[in-house]
């Protein structure tokens, strides 16, 4: 899956520095207010070098808080909301300091909640009409009784907007990349989930291409070596018997443990990465094929199966193959000495009906369970996985029986 790409964004020691800028570009005014409080503090005659040293103090507090504003911003925005507060009371004129205001209203609204954002966007609007207020008055103090014609609601109302514009517009940019924020961090979380899902997908697949390969495995090797111990038996009781039957039979113990080897190499190919089966896997007709080698082996094998030309599908086909052979490679291990067998494959509609049933024991239920039973396993394993059934167990008059369904549609 393609790796979403991140946006980019300042790290924790660039939004630092970023602040550290911001503050100190605004840090700026600070010398021009401490400059003027003590020229005026050096000039005795003059009564407003009080009102300096106030002005220094509160541009001091408005804006030294910002260094903090994104760890703790509604603290900063309570220290800045206050001292623009005491401004309204102590001094009837505006300071540049006040830009840090709309400043600590867009962290509240980017840093903080909601709920906290439109709280510092209410306090905001209603410091704008109270600061309007005050200055409006001290314009028309300092008028010096004269009447000032021009202030009145029409004055206030666009001085009020002018000043509501500053909180607003900095309460919708914090509310906006707040809300861009998560809904980036919600795409990578979602994108993050997804890859380890398509990951999970990858390696379920894999332990099930494994399970698979191993449940191939046990049927190759299964049949190969029955195969090959019955013949040998065969070649070593024809030695000593009728010595030019041995070189037959060991013929068929090599072609088989050939055919069985190459098999093995390319499952286990595909557990190697880059490697395939350049074999492909057995078909429905190929059961024709598996009846003559068990037949050359020995055993005395009736079947009945369909017409080469019937369609059913690949799995299916493979299916029905496995199931038959290890079925085949049973009667081998646990039907006994001399055991004969009867293969049937027909096609009955939609449903593909395989029975082996053999002439042995009858035990043979017992011994496979006591030996694992991983054939068998296998082959309902197989057969479940197509939606099919598989019945398996003493055939009545003795003997053992192997019935499978296997839906062809």
């Amino acid at each position: 899956m393609e790796e979403l790409v991140r946006p980019w964004r300042l790290g924790p020691r660039g939004r630092w520095w970023f602040d550290v800028l911001l503050a100190g570009t605004l840090f700026l005014i600070i010398p021009f207010y401490a400059i003027q409080a003590l020229v005026d503090g050096n000039a005795a005659q003059d009564v407003t070098s009080t009102s300096h040293v106030v002005d220094l103090l509160l541009v001091i507090t408005q804006l030294v808080p910002l260094l903090w504003r994104r760890r703790h911003p509604l603290i900063v925005y309570t220290i800045v909301a206050g001292a623009c507060g005491l401004q309204v009371l102590l001094i009837d004129y505006p300071l540049v300091s006040q830009v840090s205001y709309p400043i600590a209203v867009y962290s509240v609204a980017r840093y903080a909640s909601p709920r906290w954002g439109l709280a510092a966007l209410a306090v905001g609007l209603f410091g704008s009409v109270l600061g309007t207020h005050d200055w409006m008055q001290a314009v028309d103090a300092s008028s010096n009784g004269e009447p000032q014609d021009g202030i009145n609601w029409s004055t206030y109302v666009p001085v009020v907007l002018s000043l509501a514009t500053f909180p607003v517009a900095a309460w919708a940019l914090g509310a906006l990349a707040r809300t861009r924020a998560a809904y980036v961090d919600s795409l990578i979380q979602r994108n993050e989930q997804l890859r380890r899902e398509a990951e999970q997908r990858a390696e379920l697949g894999a332990t099930q291409e494994r399970a698979r390969i191993a449940r191939e495995m046990h049927d190759v090797v299964a049949h190969g070596l029955s195969v090959i111990v019955v013949q040998a038996d065969g070649a070593r009781f024809a030695a000593e018997q009728d010595p030019t039957v041995a070189p037959q039979a060991l013929e068929t113990v090599a072609q088989t443990a050939r055919e069985a080897l190459t098999e093995m190499r390319q499952l286990l190919g595909l557990l190697r990465d880059g490697d395939t089966l350049t074999r492909p896997q057995p078909r429905l007709s190929d059961i024709a094929t598996l009846v003559e080698e068990t037949r050359a082996g020995g055993m005395e094998l009736t079947a009945t199966l369909p017409e080469p030309g019937l369609a059913v599908p690949e799995g299916v086909a493979l299916t029905s193959f496995r199931v038959v052979q290890e079925a085949l490679s049973n009667v081998r291990k646990h039907a006994g000495p001399g055991a004969a067998a009867t293969v049937s494959v027909k096609a009955d509609g939609n449903v593909l009906e395989i029975e082996v049933i053999d002439d042995g024991r009858g035990a043979a239920a017992d011994t496979v369970a006591e030996s694992g039973g991983l054939g068998l396993l296998g082959m309902r394993e197989r057969i479940s996985a197509h939606g099919g059934t598989l019945e398996a167990g003493p055939a009545p008059g003795g003997g053992f029986r192997i019935y499978a369904k296997l839906p062809v549609t």
